[in-house]
């Protein structure tokens, strides 16, 4: 149980140590920016497509995606069901 904990206290001291000396460089640095590029990019600007007018997609098939009947269904007998008289 004791070697335990002394393992994990030293275990665990790694990651503090690690944190103290980040924040110790991030203070020491200058506070400086980086130096500018050699070579401006300049963005070749040519015709976009409008995100807005998106191409139709089809319509999945299937119940809830199909196009409502154009006709009436005919109407089916029952299984089992006496004929109309």
């Amino acid at each position: 149980m004791v070697w335990e904990f002394i393992f994990l206290m030293v275990v665990l001291k790694i990651p503090i140590i690690y944190l103290c000396l980040v924040v110790y460089w991030a203070v020491r640095s200058d506070g400086r920016p980086a130096e500018g590029a050699a070579l401006v990019a300049v963005p070749e600007l040519g015709p976009r497509p409008d995100p807005w007018s998106r191409r139709s997609r089809r319509r999945r098939p299937g119940p809830h995606g199909s196009p409502t009947r154009s006709y009436a269904r005919a109407a089916r007998r029952v299984a089992g069901a006496a004929p109309p008289s």
